[in-house]
């Protein structure tokens, strides 16, 4: 099976989806709109593209090998409850078919920080209390099947994930498992959510997202495509990831980057755009952060199309900063809106990457560029 990375066009939210040439598949996010389960609706039926793309196992299952959850924003779990099976997988029911989770990526900080800033929306409190469901059952077993497994993102504080060190990946740890089985198609490196500290509030405040540096093979080849994902992470977290590994930038380098929080330039900027307009000052961490391209990256949007205006996100200015950082690297800025109803996908091969569109139902190619391979990072 050949690698590729999936954008569905889901408006201002992420939804993406990995399919390793080990056959698994990886789910980061969804945004699946009352619009697109609508068959009146004007939005793009991504749940029925997702649903194409993935495989059934022997009892007749939709799954995805993992679904990482960056943080409990709507916009980045809005239709879980509606699409996905919740609960202990002998309670799937066929008639009602929604698509198994057999290991859940899911961080405690995230939700810790989300939960003290704002209240969560009903998916992520479903989201929540099913993560706290497997974690009970693996206290309890010491060990999971498929639909009860989960992946620990990041300690959690005052020690209450010092008994789950079989399921927790440590920040800056590189892991090849998914669905509790090594894979040598992917290597993950965990990035942040960064740990509670002093610099807590900070934090706290600016979308404490999930990070993670995946690298994927392609043709047999390992390494062919490094995909840089965040969530909404904003400038904050950028510009301490940079003074964490500003000496070691390779473990942020890139082929294929998600823009963070859709594009926004709170993700470059401290100041705010609709306020300073032009006046507004580039973090130089956080984009030495978000700059560390190989040669011919492609930096992606998950958002509208972005309009010359005040919106943020997406934010005409960031895409000027994304486009500048692209063309450093002769590469290309992608927004997901502009491809809308399309798909965005890059297929990953033994020459590396390549960027192609396809129709919601799965198939036609509708053009390409070839992505390069060289590190050229900036600092």
């Amino acid at each position: 099976m050949s690698a590729n990375i999936t954008f569905f066009p889901v408006g201002n939210g992420d939804m993406t989806l990995i399919a390793l040439e080990s056959g698994r598949f990886l789910l980061i996010d969804i945004n699946i709109r009352a619009g697109a389960d609508d068959p009146d609706g004007d939005e793009p039926d991504v749940a029925a593209a997702l649903r194409k793309r993935l495989p059934r196992d022997t009892q007749g299952r939709l799954y995805v090998d993992a679904f990482l959850l960056s943080h409990p924003d709507e916009d980045h779990c809005r239709g879980l409850r509606n699409h996905f099976h919740l609960g202990p997988p002998g309670d799937w029911s066929e008639d009602q078919d929604k698509i198994l989770i057999r290991e859940m990526w899911s961080s405690p900080i995230v939700f810790r920080r989300a939960g003290r800033n704002h209240t969560l929306c009903a998916d992520a409190e479903a989201w929540n209390k099913e993560a706290r469901r497997r974690v009970k059952y693996f206290r309890e077993n010491k060990t999971a099947a498929d639909g009860e497994r989960i992946l620990i993102l990041g300690e959690d504080e005052d020690g209450k994930t010092d008994d789950l060190q079989g399921i927790l990946v440590k920040i800056d740890e590189t892991f090849s498992r998914i669905n509790g089985q090594e894979d040598d198609s992917l290597v993950s490196r965990l990035l942040a959510p960064l740990p509670i500290n002093d610099d807590e509030e900070k934090l706290s405040k600016n979308k404490s997202s999930t990070i993670l540096q995946l690298s994927l093979s392609g043709g047999g080849e390992p390494d062919m495509c490094r995909f840089l994902t965040g969530g909404d992470a904003e400038v904050a977290i950028w510009e301490a990831l940079w003074g964490r590994h500003a000496t070691d930038p390779d473990v942020l380098s890139y082929d294929v980057l998600l823009t963070p929080h859709h594009c926004s330039w709170h993700s470059l900027s401290y100041d705010s755009w609709s306020e300073y307009g032009e006046e507004a000052e580039v973090c130089r961490g956080a984009r030495n952060a978000l700059s560390q391209t190989k040669t011919g990256a492609t930096l992606v949007a998950s958002s509208k199309p972005v309009a010359d205006d005040d919106s943020d996100p997406p934010c005409i200015r960031a895409k000027r900063e994304y486009s500048d950082i692209a063309v450093d690297c002769g590469g290309s800025f992608r927004c997901v809106g502009d491809t809308s109803p399309e798909t965005l996908q890059i297929e990953v091969g033994p020459n590396g990457p390549k960027v192609t569109a396809r129709r919601l139902a799965a198939a036609t190619v509708m053009g390409s560029g070839v992505i390069g391979r060289q590190p050229v990072g900036h600092g």
